[in-house]
């Protein structure tokens, strides 16, 4: 992964450089979707500590510089026991990572039932075996990570969905995360969750 996510400008190459930006867009939807599923395991822990960061000039590339650090100070046993206590816990962990819990206060609520809708009208489907809840935060990066791939020219889309299934709540989630007892290795995945939101929030807003 790229040390910045870089954001196209007008060039000769500018459809090059917007497919380049739409992978690294969707890439760290897909990192922090991985992290906020499972724990991460050995494979994935090594690459994480020994990423390619350039420099660390920006908030989201001083947020990776981080989640380096982090991942040479931690073993994935020890990381393993974080999650749980984080997000499993004895019948519940200290955050609840859902869409419906930080719009409402409970889960399986409205936010869920539009998430659903929407996810349909763009030919979703929901997979056999999958007992989570699709307002699951590492759910709701998958699915922005499939959009930014599948349409890279199609902002309003990414906008849309964005601003309705997750701008709206990550923020919060990421910031609970960052501040929660239990949180070491996941400090500094809140803080990358943090630093991407904002740089979204500004490219979907045309403001980078």
């Amino acid at each position: 992964m790229s040390a910045e996510v870089q954001y196209a400008t007008e060039s000769p190459d500018t459809h090059t450089l917007a497919l380049s930006e739409a992978r690294a867009r969707a890439d760290t939807y897909s990192l922090l979707a991985a992290l906020l599923r499972a724990p991460p395991g050995p494979e994935l822990l090594h690459r994480l500590s020994v990423l390619e960061i350039a420099d660390a000039a920006d908030d989201f590339s001083r947020a990776l510089v981080s989640l380096q650090l982090a991942a040479r100070q931690v073993t994935a046993a020890e990381i393993d026991d974080e999650f749980h206590t984080l997000f499993v816990g004895l019948g519940r962990g200290e955050l609840v990572p859902y869409a419906s819990w930080y719009l409402t206060g409970f889960l399986m609520e409205q936010p869920l039932g539009e998430l659903r809708r929407d996810l349909a009208m763009l030919g979703f489907d929901r997979q056999e075996g999958v007992c989570e809840p699709e307002d699951h935060i590492a759910a709701v990066c998958e699915v922005l990570a499939m959009l930014v791939l599948d349409g890279p020219d199609d902002v309003d889309t990414h906008r849309g969905f964005f601003d309705k299934h997750f701008g709206c709540w990550a923020g919060r989630f990421f910031t609970d995360l960052e501040a929660a007892d239990s949180a070491v290795f996941y400090r500094a995945v809140a803080g990358l969750g943090s630093a991407f939101t904002e740089l979204e929030q500004r490219y979907l807003t045309q403001e980078v």
